[in-house]
């Protein structure tokens, strides 16, 4: 009996390993976002669970949609608008690349 509940425990933590690490990669892409609020906001998952025993999920939902809310309301407006520009201008830059290539062979 106490193997099975080692194994339960065992899929749980991996489970909520998971959880967090698609929640630091969708969290990472989100316009504006460095490091250190990738840090942050994962210390503060962190914490939450262990101070309630919450697994991730029951607690903030769908590890995406949590990262665009903890994205917003960690990185001021200005940032994130910022980076937006910056990631368009290098979309469209790419794109014209990739055109002159494709027409010079």
């Amino acid at each position: 009996m106490a193997n099975r509940d080692q194994t339960t425990e065992a899929a749980g933590e991996e489970d909520r390993e998971k959880w967090t690490a698609r929640f630091q990669v969708r969290l990472a892409m989100q316009p504006g976002v460095d490091r250190t609020v990738v840090l942050r906001a994962v210390k503060e998952v962190t914490a939450h669970c262990a101070d309630t025993g919450e697994h991730p999920r029951t607690a903030f939902g769908d590890p995406d949609a949590y990262a665009v809310q903890t994205a917003t309301r960690l990185v001021p407006a200005d940032r994130a608008a910022d980076a937006r520009r910056h990631n368009t201008v290098v979309d469209t830059f790419s794109s014209v690349l990739k055109r002159i290539r494709d027409v010079t062979g």
